[in-house]
């Protein structure tokens, strides 16, 4: 079977190498491993204007696309004003991630967006956001700034026969989550599949008129499972084609 690519959104760091320290278009490496480990071809998707203009051009050359974590999402994408809470964003990166989700969905291309991206999945499809999750009556999701350890895991009881069981299973599970922000309104056809315990709040959002669209706010990409996203790669390996 031929791999699938799979293009993965990037965000603009400074980061270090050898001599140097520039501005770069980064991509965790544990992304790029469980797409390698689930038999994917990871292609890296910088922000820029000319793909807003024309998503098209990104598309055709992708099997699916991977929204990752980064910093939170413009309050203006959701028709919102900045309450104070919400911290740094970055436009560009949101505009350039909006259009492309907005594409792989009226294209059915398969989709799986992680922490932010879950929450940019659900602000393309028409849907707003918490900008701080305990001025809205729900528990800390951020106990330590900045870090994935045994803080971050918590409990979520996920809805069988769903995506979001195939990647963590279903019932009562354990997942490491980092957030400070969180689905208020949901988007166009998206239905909750997972919840955090004991507050409620939606851990994982799908739509089950496409083929495979999945937001978690958890981070599968983190887990000691090697093949987190196999059935999101093999999704994407059916696609194959399909999208062009």
């Amino acid at each position: 079977m031929t791999a699938p690519v799979i293009g993965v959104c990037t965000a603009f760091e400074v980061a270090n190498w050898g001599f140097w320290t520039q501005q770069a278009a980064i991509i965790p490496a544990t992304y790029l491993s469980k797409i390698h480990a689930a038999g994917g071809i990871p292609l890296g998707l910088i922000p820029d204007t000319s793909a807003v203009a024309n998503p098209g051009l990104l598309v055709d050359r992708i099997d699916g696309l991977l929204l990752i974590g980064g910093v939170d999402v413009e309050p203006s994408s959701y028709g919102a004003t900045d309450n104070g809470r919400t911290e740094a964003t970055e436009p560009l990166r949101d505009e350039f991630e909006l259009t492309l989700a907005r594409e792989a969905l009226r294209r059915d291309v398969p989709v799986l967006g992680v922490c932010r991206g879950m929450q940019i999945l659900n602000v393309a499809a028409g849907g707003t956001l918490h900008q701080h999750l305990l001025d809205a009556g729900y528990a800390e999701h951020r106990p330590s700034q900045g870090k994935l350890n045994h803080e971050t895991f918590h409990e979520v009881e996920v809805d069988c026969g769903t995506h979001a069981a195939m990647l963590c299973g279903s019932g009562i599970q354990t997942v490491n989550s980092h957030h400070h922000q969180g689905v208020d309104q949901l988007g166009s056809g998206a239905v909750v599949t997972a919840r955090s315990l004991p507050d409620q709040l939606p851990e994982a959002i799908e739509w089950p008129d496409h083929r495979y669209v999945l937001g978690v706010q958890w981070h599968p990409e983190a887990a000691e499972l090697q093949h987190a996203l196999t059935d999101f790669i093999d999704n994407a390996a059916h696609a194959l084609g399909g999208n062009h």
